[in-house]
């Protein structure tokens, strides 16, 4: 398999027999243990985060879900390196100026 086949939260595993490798997913880390930094709530249901990831800093712009009681990241967000949101800030007037001139 090439390395762009196996996700990195996957772990591969084969028996002995013939049958197909059976992808098993490592667990998650819970959120006591992560650096994720809350800046603000956009809504009930998105937040704005500073979190390290694998020694990178990203800004994750994220909706939310509670199951079981937990809250838990979902699958719609963005998360932007350093340059990248340096970037978008950058660009911050003229989304200002846009947004005028449609509303």
């Amino acid at each position: 398999m090439s390395w762009r086949g196996k996700r990195k939260d996957e772990d591969v595993r084969a028996s002995d027999d013939d049958s197909p490798a059976k992808k098993v997913a490592k667990p998650a880390e819970s959120s006591e243990e992560s650096d994720d930094i809350v800046v603000c709530n956009i809504s009930k249901n998105r937040r704005v985060s500073v979190r390290n990831w694998n020694g990178k800093i990203w800004i994750d712009i994220r909706e939310f879900y509670v199951k079981d009681g937990k809250t838990l990241p979902g699958k719609k967000g963005i998360s932007l390196s350093v340059d990248q949101w340096n970037t978008l800030r950058n660009h911050a007037d003229g989304i200002d100026k846009a947004l005028a001139d449609l509303s």
